[in-house]
């Protein structure tokens, strides 16, 4: 497990922007945001089919995905969520790649997914509120967006 987990940071995550291509940086900055929503999911130990459909739409409107690209995507990210025991080289590449705008709409779209089944657990609040700090996102914009995205 450990090596096909070097593995994937090796070719999935691991880059250096100067020597990835730009499809190459999309496509880990795709990866790095859905295994971030996959570790909201799996936070409460339980498989939840609204969950994981709320991912797949939100992976889909997000980076305007086909369905090939987006099935490819979830599966990967599923298994890498299962996999990998730090969150910190994903919340890196998103610091080095996104806005504050944009990672607290990451931060917004981590919230709907936990919010989808009508039960917000515990342990998916606190994968949120790490991932919060991770991206340096302001308490007060962290309990706005969680607000907005319980409202729907």
């Amino acid at each position: 497990m450990l090596i096909k987990l070097k593995e994937f940071f090796q070719t999935e995550i691991a880059f250096n922007t100067s020597k990835s291509t730009n499809a190459q940086q999309q496509y880990s900055l795709e990866q790095a945001c859905a295994l971030l929503l996959m570790e909201v999911s799996n936070a409460d130990f339980e498989e939840s089919s609204l969950e994981k459909e709320k991912i797949k739409q939100t992976l889909q409107s997000l980076f305007d995905l086909s369905n090939e690209k987006l099935a490819e995507l979830f599966e990967r990210s599923s298994q890498a969520s299962k996999d990998t025991t730090s969150i910190h080289p994903f919340t890196s590449m998103i610091n080095d790649n996104y806005e504050y705008d944009q990672k607290v709409n990451l931060l917004k779209l981590m919230w709907k997914v936990a919010f989808v089944d009508g039960n917000l657990d515990k342990y998916e609040e606190a994968v949120i509120r790490k991932v919060a700090d991770l991206l340096y996102i302001t308490h007060r914009d962290y309990i706005q967006v969680k607000h907005s995205a319980e409202q729907g």
